[in-house]
C-alpha cells in the first residue's frame, strides 16, 4: 500500500462520499421518474442528455486544466455542482426542471473528471496505474454500495417517500466538498502567458494524439455506442417482477462486489497486461447481456449482477490506466477528458437508442443486440497492440 499516497486517499474518500450521495438516488431514480410521469423513452433521453452534457464538459475542462496547469479547483467546483443538484430534483417535478437539475449534476462530473484522473495518474508510475486507478475505483464504488443501503433503510421505514431521499443525499455530497479542501495543488512551472481555450478546442487533441491512443479510443467508443445506462438493467429487474427492495438489494450487491474486486483486478492488470484484463471484462459483459435477455429469476439476477460487477472492475479503471499510459504526461487531463467526453456522447446515443428499441421491440431484443455488438468489439481489440509507456517516460518531450 506504499504507492497509495495521501492525495490518492483524499481523492478516494471524496469520491466515496460523492458516490454515497449519487448512488443513494440512482436505483430509485427510474422508479421516481416513472411516478412523476416520465415514460421509458423520456427516461432514456434524460440520461442521454445528461451524459452528453458531462461529455462535452469533460473534454473542455480537461483541456482547460492542462492549459492552466491547475487541478484542484476543477475537482472542488465539480464536486460542489454535484452536491447542490441533489435537492434540486425534489423541489419541482416538471420535466424541464428535472432535466436542468440532472444536467447540473453531470456538469459537475464533467468539470472534475479530467483534472481528478490527471492527479491520480501523476501519483502513479506506469507500472502501478492499474493499482492506483483500481484503488480509487474500489473506494468510489464502496460509496455506491453504502448509498443504496441507506436508501433501502430509509424506504423500509418510509415506503415510497422518494423526495426526502434527495435532500438526505445532500449531506454526504456536502461532506465530499469539504473533504476536497484537503487536496493541495502541486507547484509546476506554468507559463505566465494566458492561452485561450475555446469550448471545442479539446477536439484538436484527436489529431495531435499518438496513433495508439486513437486506435484504443475508437474501440472504446464503439463499445460505448451499445453500452446504455445501467438504469435499463434495473428496469429489467423491476419489470421481471422484483419489488423496489429487491431491485435496490441487487444494486447494492453489485456495488459491493465491484468495490471488492476493482483494486485486486487493477493490481492483476498491472501484472498480466491492461489489454488482457480489459478484453476479459468485455467477454463477461456480453455474457451478462445475453443472460439479461432471458432472465426472470431473482437468484439468477444476483448471479448476473455479480458478473456485471466483475466486468466493471476489469474495464472502468483499467481503461483510464491504459489511456494514461499511452498519452503524453503534459496532456493527461486532455487525453482522458477527450476520451470520456466522446464516451459520454456515445452513451447518450446508446441510452436513447436502447430506450427506443426497448419501446418498439422489447427488452429482449435490446439486450441481445448489445451482447452481439460486444463480441465484435472484442475481435477489434484483439488487433490492438499491447500498450507501451514510452510517451509517459519521456514526459511528452
Amino acid at each position: 500500500m506504499k504507492s497509495i499516497t495521501r492525495t490518492v486517499w483524499v481523492l478516494s474518500v471524496v469520491s466515496l462520499l460523492t458516490d454515497t450521495a449519487s448512488e443513494m438516488l440512482y436505483p430509485i431514480m427510474p422508479i421516481y421518474l416513472k411516478t412523476i410521469g416520465f415514460s421509458i423513452v423520456l427516461i432514456g433521453i434524460l440520461e442521454g442528455v445528461a451524459e452528453a452534457t458531462a461529455g462535452l464538459s469533460k473534454g473542455y475542462f480537461g483541456k482547460l486544466s492542462d492549459t492552466s496547469s491547475r487541478r484542484v479547483p476543477f475537482v472542488q467546483i465539480g464536486y460542489a455542482f454535484s452536491a447542490i443538484s441533489k435537492p434540486m430534483m425534489a423541489i419541482f417535478t416538471f420535466p424541464l426542471w428535472i432535466f436542468f437539475s440532472r444536467t447540473i449534476d453531470r456538469l459537475g462530473k464533467g468539470i472534475r473528471t479530467g483534472a481528478r484522473d490527471a492527479i491520480l495518474s501523476d501519483e502513479a508510475t506506469p507500472e502501478t496505474k492499474g493499482k492506483i486507478f483500481g484503488f480509487h475505483r474500489s473506494m468510489d464504488t464502496l460509496g455506491a454500495a453504502i448509498g443504496p443501503s441507506l436508501a433501502l433503510l430509509y424506504l423500509y421505514f418510509y415506503p415510497e417517500d422518494y423526495k426526502t431521499l434527495f435532500f438526505i443525499a445532500f449531506i454526504p455530497g456536502l461532506l465530499a466538498v469539504l473533504s476536497s479542501f484537503y487536496l493541495k495543488e502541486k507547484k509546476v512551472n506554468a507559463s505566465k502567458i494566458k492561452v485561450k481555450t475555446p469550448f471545442f478546442s479539446f477536439l484538436n487533441y484527436w489529431k495531435e494524439s499518438p496513433p495508439q491512443y486513437r486506435k484504443v479510443v475508437i474501440g472504446l467508443l464503439i463499445f460505448t455506442l451499445f453500452n446504455s445506462s445501467d438504469v435499463f438493467l434495473l428496469l429489467q429487474a423491476k419489470q421481471s417482477g422484483l419489488d423496489d427492495t429487491s431491485v435496490i438489494g441487487v444494486y447494492i450487491f453489485y456495488n459491493l462486489i465491484y468495490a471488492l474486486f476493482a483494486f485486486p483486478i487493477g493490481i492483476l492488470a498491472d501484472k498480466v497486461g491492461l489489454k488482457t484484463i480489459f478484453i476479459a471484462g468485455l467477454a463477461v459483459f456480453a455474457l451478462v447481456y445475453f443472460g439479461m435477455s432471458v432472465n426472470t429469476n431473482l437468484y439468477f439476477f444476483f448471479g448476473l449482477f455479480f458478473l456485471y460487477a466483475i466486468y466493471a472492475s476489469a474495464t472502468e479503471g483499467v481503461s483510464k490506466a491504459w489511456i494514461s499510459n499511452i498519452s503524453e504526461k503534459k496532456n493527461i487531463a486532455t487525453a482522458i477528458g477527450t476520451f470520456t467526453g466522446l464516451q459520454s456522447i456515445c452513451t447518450m446515443l446508446a441510452s436513447s437508442l436502447t430506450g427506443l428499441i426497448w419501446f418498439h421491440f422489447g427488452a429482449t431484443t435490446a439486450f441481445i443486440m448489445t451482447g452481439i455488438a460486444t463480441l465484435f468489439v472484442i475481435f477489434y481489440f484483439l488487433t490492438v497492440p499491447k500498450p507501451t509507456t514510452l510517451l509517459n517516460n519521456t514526459n511528452g518531450q
